[in-house]
């Protein structure tokens, strides 16, 4: 979903009004409230599910796939919520699914939205970047250190 939601978004942004675009900028609210609600739930379950043991391995990549899953957790929450007070900022409601409005959560506000914008890209593209590198260092495990590392994310594995 946040892949997907990236290349939308993306596409959308430099296109001219039309229909497309209004559909488009719809279905990203959507899949960034989706995203964030997804990602209260992953927590929840993080919180009262133990990781399993750390692989053996240097301690610097331990300390960076901590740091890397940290700063994934707080973008999964930080860019769909920087996307919606744009939105709302932008006098935009968010309507999920068009049948649920969400609130407003700051007021309609130029500045704010000028401010705002470029704010949900750069996190954005962060979260993108953040994401490959992590993609690339799980496949590495499995197909270069064949450590069992993906094997672990299985139910009932650890």
């Amino acid at each position: 979903m946040i892949t997907t939601s990236f290349f939308v978004g993306n596409y959308m942004a430099d296109l001219p009004l039309s229909i497309l675009r209004l559909k488009l900028f719809n279905w990203h609210k959507w899949a960034g409230i989706s995203i964030l609600a997804l990602s209260a739930l992953r927590l929840l379950w993080r919180l009262t599910h133990r990781p399993p043991p750390d692989l053996p391995g240097p301690a610097w990549q331990q300390r960076v796939a901590h740091l890397v899953h940290g700063l994934l957790y707080l973008l999964f929450f930080a860019v769909p919520l920087v996307g919606w007070a744009y939105s709302s900022a932008s006098g935009f409601p968010v309507v999920v699914f068009g049948v649920l409005p969400l609130p407003d959560f700051v007021p309609v506000s130029r500045q704010l939205a000028a401010a705002l914008k470029p704010l949900h890209g750069i996190l954005a593209w962060t979260l993108a970047v953040l994401v490959l590198l992590h993609s690339v260092a799980a496949l590495k495990h499995h197909f270069i250190d064949r450590d069992r590392l993906l094997e672990r994310m299985l139910p009932g594995r650890g």
